[in-house]
């Protein structure tokens, strides 16, 4: 039985652009993310929330699935307590991440 946790799926990547192929790959990854429910937190790194081990399977599962052939691209796991004591060293909170109360996130 699964757990019901809620945990963040952090995706990194550097992907490769100096050819029109090699663009429209790396866009086509992004747009798969922003269509499997991930948000950006900077450029280049995008998190999606899910809740238990079944869920984060899934989602590791689908984004194995849809990697481009070249570029770094890298996965972090964590739980959303790990997530919301992120940080923030220099600029301010998205409108997304701001928290409504101590237990609701503010998601679009």
């Amino acid at each position: 039985m699964s757990e019901a946790k809620f945990m963040r799926i952090i995706v990194f990547f550097d992907l490769p652009v100096t050819t029109a192929a090699k663009r429209k790959a790396a866009n086509q990854f992004r747009q798969f993310l922003i269509k499997d429910g991930y948000q950006m937190l900077q450029l280049s790194v995008y998190s999606r929330i899910v809740r238990g081990r079944d869920s984060l399977e899934k989602h590791n599962k689908r984004l194995c699935e849809n990697l481009p052939e070249e570029g770094s691209i890298r996965c972090l796991e964590v739980t959303e307590k790990q997530f919301a004591s992120m940080s923030i060293l220099l600029g301010e909170l998205k409108m997304q991440e701001k928290k409504v109360n101590a237990t609701q996130m503010l998601l679009f």
